[in-house]
């Protein structure tokens, strides 16, 4: 690779890691082709981008990036793939799945939405993280639970006043 090339590169990537919120750092060597393949399709029906990069040049978009990406840049180390998605748990999620049957995908760390995730053994936690619809759709019931007590009452109300009244009418 020339050194224009390189340079070419690293801007790409800056652009596509200061664009996404949520980029998980993985493991993937040892995977055979079939398996590869497997889990490239399981990221695409995901939305999910996997992209196998150098860690030099990951390295040096990184510094470019302006996300403080923290301690991420030094688990750079050996085969490194990203996985790049809009949704935060989503690439965990993919991950978990496809180690049902393989021992790799191995996380090596993470960014997801500000915040710095380093190891495998938070996969469980990045699993668990809601998505911005998911909390949505959370704020949304609790705000409706009290609406739909009241008028629940109101209405069981004016079916007992209602019978009692009847009662009253027929004596």
């Amino acid at each position: 690779m020339t050194r224009e090339e390189k340079s070419q590169v690293i801007q790409d990537l800056t652009a596509q890691l200061a664009e996404t919120p949520s980029i998980y750092l993985t493991d993937i060597s040892g995977l055979n082709a079939l398996d590869t393949s497997n889990l490239r399709r399981a990221c695409f029906k995901a939305n999910i981008k996997l992209m196998v990069v150098k860690n030099t040049l990951l390295a040096k978009a990184m510094e470019a990036s302006d996300k403080d990406f923290g301690e991420l840049p030094t688990v750079l180390k050996g085969n490194t793939s990203i996985l790049l998605s809009e949704t935060g748990n989503a690439p965990a999620k993919v991950i978990k799945d496809f180690r049902k049957k393989n021992e790799k995908p191995i996380l090596k760390g993470a960014y997801v939405e500000e915040s710095v995730y380093v190891g495998d053994e938070n996969l469980d936690a990045l699993v668990s993280i809601k998505s911005k619809e998911e909390v949505i759709a959370d704020v949304i019931a609790l705000l409706q639970s009290p609406a739909k007590n009241v008028v629940s009452a109101l209405q069981s109300g004016g079916n007992k006043l209602s019978g009692i009244l009847k009662t009253l009418s027929e004596k």
